[in-house]
């Protein structure tokens, strides 16, 4: 061995460690038997959470306050590391996707790291930055169906606390009649000191509150506080220790589900109310006795190809209740397309309960055929909605069309932006365009901007069990309109920078907002007028706002964030501004970005123009909250924003050992901590072929590995293959390893050395250690970057077929770039896909489901591999989701393309010639 290097040999060598992981980890082991049943899975992913317990959550406050209809929630969490090791602590949290984050910091060690609102290029510079200087960074974006969650994780040092505290805000829609909160409560484990308080300020008056669980049982009941005064409402919900437990003894909990806030105001005035304070005022019209307006509507269904199986038949499902519903005096007709399109009737019919069976029984026939031309049936449906009110529908009927689909334009002989060009022209602001995209596939931003153009909304359809409950919901939402063409006025001596005030419907059990800014500071009062069409006449009221002495509407101010309406006024501008930006000339749509971008700098708000970056000074680590649009999500995204606004307290804290590693055959295995379950695949080619593992540009580190064949092949027999050696690159460091089942070979800046796996002992270099455990493994850190373990499989030397083999194990990841690539390093950072439930498969005994992943839909089978790390002969059980073909699907590309020439080639063809967002 050559000089300046520490070389320690021992007889007998023990090492004891805690790894430290990433977000969702690679693992790759050995196994083709048989799970059994989804009991005996479970059972093995509990065994496998092996430092859970030493993780303890010791309080989660989740604190509400709403003021008039504007909520303000912060979120405290506060997690002990009870382990003499450092671990990784997740923090979660699900929040409504119409609230922003205004603020998160974290409190380690004493020290509170406060986040930054950005604009989203400048916070992406700053990670990248980050990243390519070799720092920890995590991009903190993910979206659930309902729900967006916010996701970071942080080393936690022995005994150890970190408090997290996350802030966002949201103004509440009502809907059906009331404003609702649901806190989803899962915190997986008993927690010292849980609670939740919300506290109700309403100057209008409250009608009612209501506050439940579906968790809740009748020895929880009673914990459930609730005081409501004339203005105030106060909840709260706060179980001891012993009263979540799920019985006497066990360590199981019993708070798992939503908590639901549900409540509602009086209304006296049909001018509505409004609030005037520190100089902003806020406009909330809701009136009540209004009869609903009949409505002119036309279905436009999509029964294309892609429609087959569920879709079609949710949808069928869907209109057969919504057709049951039809009010007599309501106008309807329905058009189905596809390449081409065909009409149920070739007018408008009234909803008689002849016309209502006649259409049921035409809904029941539809069946798939053909592409997705959707230009030509949106016209026809605006040509019978103009023709309709000669035909003898009520004169203030008002016109809508309901479209749904699950696929993109045809975009021929149209373009995208031409077909929504036709469509906007045609109708002339006079007609609303609602549109349900149902699935992944459907261009869920052509839809958007398609029915903003046209005074409706867009919603995302989730392809579940619930579908027809969704589409349902969505139509009684529109089904009920009470006013048109709803008309706000005010002084225009006494207010400046309005929020939206014209609105082509009011629905029932809705509310519209206005808000604006005051000339005068001390204005006492101003006219307040609204105008409207109703069933018969035209709707006008008029009225006096007078501004009250904010002590006597709030007596508690401390309570209270004073600046409320100033913030609902930005909150309600950049929405609209963001809704702005999707339309318009040029000019319009650049001018609606910059302004809804000063606001959300001004305001704190991350929204989908901003990121918050949360930075550590000592290490430079790096956070990123990014909110995500629904169009960004794509088809990898679950659909539809919620009907009613959501929070939730932390769903997971639990550390789990990233254990990426190839083994066997060979096999890889994906494993999920965050989802406590794991995707593998295996590869096959021939022997000899060397594969690219891990490869990152910005930290110079290459993993190769090089497979070798059993001894003896029996023809017409599939040849399996191992890992034989492996090549391990850090360019930075200028250290090569190579690993082959009979020796170890390493050099660094020139210096040399080489072990055998019959020793036992450790090598320090200048930017690593090199650990061996004879006849077992070697460990390899590479200082302040990634640690890997090679394990050693001997078999016996006079067996005919098979000779010794290699795995290869990731233990610390988390250091590496967003752009690490490679058969393993894809997966470091993360992954995202949504799961069917299980079905019987094909194979018996084994169950089938449908994995949605990277635009992809594939049939995957429930399975489980080997992980060889703790016991080298057997294993221990992972059970995962099977992806078949290589990992078609699952891979970006193709297995073949991470082939490499050699075992120290660096392959740089591979990264400029694969789009690997590298």
């Amino acid at each position: 061995m050559s000089a300046g290097w520490t070389v320690l040999l021992f007889g007998l060598f023990v090492c004891l460690y805690v790894q430290s992981g990433s977000f969702e980890t690679l693992v790759i082991s050995e196994a083709n038997e048989q799970l059994g049943s989804l009991d005996n899975v479970n059972r093995l992913l509990k065994k496998r959470s092996v430092h859970s317990s030493q993780i303890e959550v010791q309080s989660v406050k989740v604190d509400c306050k709403v003021t008039s209809r504007f909520a303000h929630t912060v979120m405290t969490t506060k997690v002990l590391n009870k382990a003499n090791v450092s671990q990784e602590v997740f923090f979660e949290v699900e929040l409504p996707k119409t609230s922003f984050i205004t603020n998160f910091s974290m409190e380690i060690d004493g020290k509170t790291y406060t986040g930054e609102v950005k604009e989203k290029e400048k916070a992406k510079q700053q990670y990248e930055k980050a990243v390519s200087s070799g720092q920890t960074a995590g991009l903190v974006k993910a979206s659930g169906r309902k729900m967006e969650m916010f996701s970071v994780n942080v080393n936690v040092a022995a005994n150890s606390s970190v408090i997290f505290t996350l802030t966002h805000e949201e103004l509440l829609q009502r809907v059906f009649g009331k404003y609702e909160l649901m806190i989803r409560v899962k915190p997986k484990q008993l927690v010292q000191h849980f609670e939740i308080v919300a506290d109700i300020y309403e100057p209008q008056g409250i009608a009612f509150v209501d506050a439940h669980g579906t968790f809740i049982t009748n020895e929880l009941l009673s914990l459930v506080e609730k005081t409501v005064t004339e203005k105030k409402a106060h909840v709260s919900f706060s179980p001891t220790l012993d009263q979540q437990r799920s019985c006497p003894d066990c360590e199981g909990t019993l708070i798992d589900g939503d908590f639901l806030i549900k409540y509602d105001v009086k209304r006296a005035l049909d001018i509505g109310n409004v609030q005037i304070v520190n100089g902003y005022f806020v406009h909330y019209f809701a009136p009540n006795h209004l009869q609903r307006v009949p409505k002119t509507v036309v279905f436009v269904i999509d029964n294309s190809y892609s429609m087959v199986g569920t879709k079609l038949a949710q949808t069928r499902e869907a209109m057969l209740a919504i057709l049951s519903e039809l009010p007599e005096d309501d106008y309807f007709a329905i058009i189905v397309f596809s390449t081409n399109f065909i009409l149920w009737r070739p007018h408008m019919s009234k909803a008689t309960q002849e016309n209502v069976q006649d259409a049921k029984t035409f809904v029941q026939t539809i069946r798939v055929e053909g592409g997705t031309e959707m230009h030509d049936p949106m016209i026809h449906a605006v040509k019978m909605l103009y023709e309709e009110p000669h035909n003898g529908t009520t004169p203030n009927a008002i016109p809508m069309i309901i479209l749904l689909t699950d696929g993109q334009p045809n975009q021929y002989p149209r373009t995208p932006p031409e077909i929504q060009e036709s469509i906007r022209n045609a109708i002339g602001g006079n007609i609303s365009v609602f549109s349900l995209a149902f699935g992944r596939d459907a261009d869920y931003g052509f839809l958007d901007v398609l029915s903003k153009q046209n005074n409706g909304i867009a919603r995302r359809i989730y392809e579940d069990s619930d579908a027809p409950l969704q589409l349902k919901g969505f139509y009684q939402e529109v089904a009920s309109p009470l006013l048109s063409d709803v008309n706000f006025h005010y002084p225009d001596n006494n207010v400046n920078s309005l929020t939206k005030s014209h609105f082509k419907q009011l629905f029932n059990g809705s509310e519209i907002m206005v808000a604006g800014q005051l000339n005068d500071l001390e204005l006492n009062n101003f006219l307040v007028e609204v105008t409207a069409q109703g069933l018969e006449n035209n709707f006008e009221v008029k009225g006096q706002a007078y501004a009250e002495e904010w002590k006597t509407i709030y007596p508690e101010e401390e309570y209270i964030f004073g600046d409320f309406t100033e913030r609902l006024w930005a909150y309600l501008n950049i929405q609209e501004l963001l809704n702005k930006k999707d339309k318009g000339s040029p000019e319009e749509k650049g001018n609606a970005t910059a302004e809804a971008l000063e606001l959300s700098l001004k305001y704190n708000f991350v929204t989908s123009l901003t990121s918050m970056v949360v930075t550590k000074p000592e290490n430079d680590d790096l956070f990123i909250a990014d909110k995500l649009t629904e169009a960004a999500r794509g088809g990898n995204a679950p659909p539809a924003a919620p009907q009613t606004p959501r929070i939730a307290v932390p769903s997971t804290y639990s550390y789990r050992a990233p254990t990426n590693y190839v083994d066997g055959d060979p096999h890889f295995v994906i494993e999920l901590p965050r989802r406590n379950d794991a995707l593998c695949f295996n590869i096959d080619d021939k022997p000899g072929t060397i594969f690219n593992l891990v490869r990152d540009p910005l930290t110079g580190i290459v993993v190769n590995g090089q497979t070798i064949g059993d001894k003896k092949v029996v023809p017409g027999k599939k040849v399996k293959t191992y890992f034989g050696r492996f090549g391990i690159i850090h360019e930075r460091f200028g250290i090569r390893l190579m690993v082959s089942t009979k020796e170890i070979s390493v050099s660094e800046e020139g210096k040399h050395a080489k072990l055998f796996w019959s020793d036992t002992g450790t090598i320090k270099g200048l930017n690593m250690d090199l650990q061996v455990v004879k006849d077992r493994s070697l460990t390899l850190t590479l200082r302040n970057s990634v640690k890997f373990q090679i394990i050693l499989h001997k078999v016996w030397k006079g067996h005919p077929y098979h000779q010794d083999y290699l795995g290869f194990y990731t233990l610390d990841s988390h250091l590496l770039s967003t752009s690490v690539h490679g058969l393993l390093g894809q997966f470091y950072h993360g992954l995202e896909f949504e799961m069917s439930d299980p079905f019987p498969g094909k194979d018996q005994g084994k169950q089938d489901a449908v994995m949605f992943l990277k635009g992809h839909k594939l049939v995957v089978t429930r399975g489980w591999q080997r992980d060889f790390r703790e016991d080298v002969k057997k294993g221990e059980k992972v059970p995962c989701w099977f992806i078949h073909n290589n990992g078609t699907g699952l891979l970006e590309g193709v297995h073949t393309d991470y082939i490499v020439s050699g075992l120290f080639k660096i392959q740089q063809e591979l990264i400029l010639t694969k789009n690997y967002n590298i």
